[in-house]
């Protein structure tokens, strides 16, 4: 029993972690189609903030055993690819 609930504290902490990256990606997102562009420190204040808050979240969970750091480690690489590829395409606009 306690093995299972381990397993599922695991999954939801992965879980939630991939759901802060993914508000960060449409927080960014929103931001770049209606705010302002990437060479605004506004925008790269909020990006810093986020990719920083996110950071920790994941240190945190590994840490605490809930997340391997690999996993962690592809968690903020995958954030950091997508956020590439959206700034590629509004520089192409």
């Amino acid at each position: 029993m306690a093995s299972e609930t381990k397993v599922n504290h695991r999954e939801k902490a992965y879980s939630l972690l991939k759901a802060d990256a993914d508000k960060i990606l449409k927080l960014i997102q929103v931001q770049m189609d209606n705010l302002t562009m990437p060479q605004c420190p506004l925008y790269e204040e909020v990006l810093d903030t986020q990719m920083f808050g996110l950071s920790r979240e994941i240190d945190f969970a590994v840490r605490l055993g809930l997340v391997d750091a690999a996993d962690g480690k592809q968690i903020l690489d995958s954030l950091e690819q997508e956020l590439l590829i959206l700034h590629d395409a509004y520089i192409k606009k």
